[in-house]
């Protein structure tokens, strides 16, 4: 009965690394939710199926149930993103910004774009040595109308995710637009690209980190709360 339940258990974990990159670990000295986001945040248009995708439907009734699950002391964002959809991204940083479980993000080869705010929204970010953040302005593909209204659009949604970026870090607006418009570091576009070091010294990140050191200060969150 044992070895059935067990056998249960770890087809049921197969299935979530498969489907939706989850996994809960039992064993352990608190239990953590495990939360990927990588590849490009798909949201209301699907991608090829040959691109690398986080589905904002797979994430946000995970977050809702985590947020519910008693047995659950707190949640770990790992973040390896070249952005995505701003509105869907943009949803899933409110989301966890709003939890009150203890959170923790790790910035895990690149936290770009709208991977920013996903990165500053938890209680406390780490970002490994070699990881980079790069930060530029909000753009899109295809059918551009020129008029007015649609720079007022894009203006009205850079400053959403600009408000958010300096809500949930040490940055300051200003200085998030000056990286954000910098035009004499990227080749084929405008922004910043910032190591590991350099988010921290700016203010994006709180520390540099390990995985080890991510769970050690995970822990010692969900101790004091």
């Amino acid at each position: 009965m044992s070895n059935n339940k067990n056998e249960s258990q770890n087809s049921e974990q197969l299935e979530a690394i498969k489907d939706l990159g989850t996994i809960r670990v039992e064993d352990c000295k608190h239990k953590i939710f495990c939360l990927t986001i990588i590849g490009e945040i798909e949201g209301h248009s699907c991608l090829p199926e040959n691109s690398k995708t986080t589905k904002y439907e797979h994430i946000i009734p995970q977050l809702v149930a985590v947020e519910q699950d008693q047995n659950i002391e707190g949640v770990l964002i790992v973040l390896n993103t070249v952005g995505g959809d701003v509105e869907a991204g943009l949803a899933l940083a409110e989301l966890i910004s709003g939890m009150k479980k203890p959170t923790v993000s790790f910035v895990l080869g690149g936290g770009h774009s709208i991977g920013i705010p996903l990165a500053v929204s938890a209680k406390k970010s780490f970002i490994a040595p070699s990881a980079t953040m790069t930060v530029h302005p909000v753009r899109t593909n295809g059918l551009v109308i020129g008029v007015p209204q649609t720079m007022n659009h894009f203006v009205r949604m850079q400053e959403r995710i600009t408000d958010f970026v300096v809500r949930n870090s040490n940055i300051t607006a200003a200085r998030f637009t000056e990286l954000m418009m910098n035009t004499g570091e990227l080749v084929t576009d405008v922004g910043t690209t910032l190591s590991g070091e350099k988010a921290v010294n700016e203010g994006l990140i709180d520390s540099i980190g390990t995985i080890g050191e991510v769970l050690e200060n995970l822990y010692k969150i969900i101790e004091e709360s």
